[in-house]
């Protein structure tokens, strides 16, 4: 139905002026481009113009009239759109641009695609025929190109609102915004949506779509300044291969530049730790508009340490250490490093060799080497309060015939004056180190090395995040039982058990497989793991799982067959009960800083076949079960622990726990060769809860805690470096 206005002028004034006042009908061009059209305008003739004065003249309006929409499904709708855009109205007298401002106005509500103005002479003035052409109704959106990044739910979310409604341009716009928006969400930044481009008669719209490419990745290395040339001029040189730097970036040319996975590259590029500071810059390619060529600004920062310090370890007492390590070997993210350690019961030489990524690997595998000769006090041949084993020169067996030792032949170095464990050695023999120390106290020398392999589970994609890693290497090592002068010992004794020079027959066991002078562990291992923590560092949600086998192979008489199986399962849930930390206090608007939760640990491994007694877990220490010293609870062929933990901040880098520690042998002590852990009196299994304080460093989380035995008031200070776990 055409709207028609009743109004009309009861004298019509001025009708001679109409032909110079409004010339020909007014019409716009058919709009489908983005922006709001310029109407094009007809020009009045020059004889007209010479009529006009120096004011428009003004003619009567009679009757507005709206054609073009009758039978329309939204007719009335479009009418009070149309007629509302419009100020002229019956009665008022009006000019040209009046009538061109009109027109604008409504082809600017964006349902037409034409619009045109027709003045007609009347009886009692002009009558203005409004000529309108409505979009048809919008069935669907398409963007040329196709994009491959983008969901077709998503288009189908955003613009499914308008379908099956008479196209408005105005709407589209809006709805394209939110496109723009879940673009620049999405990361890609350089998008750009236009149009339509076209409007066909069934109503699809199709819009145009610029993405933004990325034409090549450029490396540049910077000095401290962030300047890529030298005093002279000359272009800075780097020490990192080209390739190292450029394999961590998945934004390949011809890729849609993306903004977050960028971010990600830069992140990997920092996690390298090669580099102090990664600049990126994106040029322009003038010939490709919309593409881009990524720059990337590398800093580099010294790979080369020379570092040394002091530290205590119940297995080397007192020692000092020295490391010499560079971790961009040849420029290729080589790690290789050498540690020496040298202390007061112990020594160690360790030559290492990293490569975190092998050249050309899609799955990212990384490979570890090691070469090492160490001289350490095996712990669990040791007890804080009941002495340790003791070595004896030779031994007899007389088929047990006397209770005691006659018959038997057995030596004691410095047989007066046996120091009752290591860590009293120093007080009974000052000034002498262990490598001239005669006393009884066992040591293991280790000459061997070992390789590994491992890559996550990302399926051929370097860049995937995934959780799971599995590991496959291979260990060979020698492994000597000496005293501290040394000296090949095979056999050992507990000094509970030797008092006034008589030793029991079935106290004494062999310390070494076969009883020979040295054993040879050949070992293959596998392990996989999974982690998925929100954070590495300090975790408060996620889990950790982990389980390995290792299958030693016996190469000789004096090579042990046997398999340790060994894992544990960790979780976190996040809590937010204490609010000491001003970080769980947020003021409105700001974000919590609240890093506490409650932590679970399982862990649990046992060992079938020819057990060695000095590769036997041990159970106790900071690491494990907190109220005991290392390995004081246990030395076992199978054990279990579990651990529950609440973590909470105090104020700045402080923060707090309270934990239950408990674990058990599953009564296998005596199930280990000679067992060792029977003879020092350990206790097997053991319930300890404790409480303590953690300092943020650089290097980590310095743990100052104090922990009890089995609910009783035997307490212990224990100082550890990280989390437990």
């Amino acid at each position: 139905m055409t709207r028609r206005s009743t109004r009309r002028s009861p004298v019509a004034v001025g009708q001679g002026l109409l032909g110079l006042a409004l010339g020909l009908p007014l019409t716009a061009a058919p709009v489908l481009a983005q922006d709001t059209p310029v109407v094009e305008v007809e020009q009045v003739e020059v004889a007209q113009l010479d009529a006009l004065e120096v004011e428009a003249p003004r003619v009567l309006i009679s009757e507005v009239l709206i054609e073009g929409i009758g039978g329309h499904p939204e007719e009335e709708r479009l009418q009070v759109a149309a007629y509302g855009a419009m100020q002229v109205r019956p009665g008022s007298r009006v000019t040209r641009e009046e009538l061109q401002r009109d027109l604008n106005a409504i082809q600017a509500t964006g349902w037409f695609s034409d619009v045109r103005i027709n003045p007609v002479n009347g009886p009692l003035g002009v009558q203005v025929v409004v000529q309108v052409e409505p979009f048809p109704t919008l069935s669907r959106v398409e963007l040329d190109p196709v994009s491959e990044e983008l969901p077709e739910a998503v288009v189908e979310e955003i613009f499914s609102p308008d379908y099956g409604r008479t196209l408005n341009l105005n709407d589209l716009q809006k709805r394209m915004k939110d496109l723009q928006a879940w673009y620049a969400g999405q990361g890609y930044s350089l998008a750009r949506i236009s149009g339509p481009e076209r409007v066909s008669p069934e109503g699809v719209v199709t819009l145009k779509l610029v993405q933004g490419s990325v034409a090549g990745v450029e490396v540049e290395f910077l000095n401290s300044e962030g300047t890529s040339t030298d005093e002279n001029g000359d272009p800075i040189r780097g020490k990192t291969k080209e390739w190292v730097i450029t394999r961590e970036i998945s934004v390949q040319p011809g890729d849609t530049f993306n903004r977050n996975k960028l971010e990600k590259d830069i992140k990997r590029l920092y996690g390298t730790q090669l580099f102090s500071d990664v600049k990126v810059t994106l040029k322009p390619v003038p010939e490709q508009p919309g593409d881009v060529v990524i720059v990337l600004g590398i800093v580099e920062q010294s790979s080369g340490q020379l570092s040394g310090g002091l530290g205590y370890s119940q297995s080397q007492g007192v020692f000092g250490q020295v490391q010499l390590q560079d971790s961009n070997f040849f420029g290729r993210a080589w790690n290789i490093g050498l540690n020496v350690t040298y202390g007061q019961y112990g020594g160690l030489a360790n030559l290492n060799f990293t490569d975190p990524w092998i050249k050309g690997d899609s799955h990212r595998t990384s490979f570890r080497g090691s070469l090492f000769l160490s001289q350490q006090v095996p712990q669990v041949f040791q007890s804080e309060d009941s002495g340790n084993i003791r070595t004896i020169d030779g031994y007899e067996d007389n088929g047990n015939k006397y209770a005691y030792d006659v018959g038997r032949k057995y030596k004691f170095s410095d047989y007066e004056k046996v120091p009752g464990s290591v860590n009293k050695a120093e007080k009974e023999y000052p000034n002498r180190s262990w490598f001239d120390y005669e006393g009884d106290s066992f040591a293991l020398r280790k000459t061997g090395g070992s390789i590994a392999f491992t890559r996550p589970l990302n399926g051929g994609d370097p860049f995937k995040d995934t959780p799971w890693r599995v590991l496959a290497g291979l260990s060979i090592s020698e492994v000597r039982p000496i005293n501290f002068a040394a000296e090949t010992r095979v056999y050992g004794v507990s000094t509970n058990n030797f008092k006034d020079g008589r030793v029991k027959n079935k106290d004494i066991f062999c310390v070494s497989y076969n009883c020979a002078d040295s054993n040879m562990l050949t070992g293959l291992r596998l392990a996989t793991t999974y982690n998925n923590f929100n954070n590495p560092r300090n975790p408060t949600s996620g889990n950790f799982f982990t389980a390995s086998t290792e299958q030693f192979i016996g190469v000789n008489e004096d090579s042990p067959t046997f398999n340790r199986l060994r894992g544990s399962y960790t979780q976190f849930f996040p809590v937010n009960w204490l609010k000491l930390h001003k970080g769980c206090r947020p003021k409105a608007g700001e974000a919590a800083d609240c890093p506490q939760a409650i932590g679970l640990q399982v862990k649990a491994g046992t060992i079938i076949g020819d057990l060695p007694p000095y590769e036997a877990f041990c159970i106790g220490g900071s690491n494990s079960i907190r109220g005991w010293y290392d390995c004081d609870l246990a030395v076992a062929r199978t054990f279990g622990e579990v651990t529950l933990e609440y973590r909470f901040p105090i104020i700045s880098v402080f923060s707090g726990e309270l934990f239950v520690d408990a674990g058990t042998d599953f009564d296998t002590q005596k199930n280990v060769p000679g067992k060792p852990g029977l003879l020092l009196d350990k206790d097997g299994s053991g319930v300890s809860v404790g409480t303590g304080v953690i300092v943020g460093t650089p290097v980590g989380p310095l743990r100052l805690e104090v922990a009890s035995k089995d609910f009783t008031d035997d307490w212990r200070f224990n100082l550890g470096v990280g989390w437990k776990f």
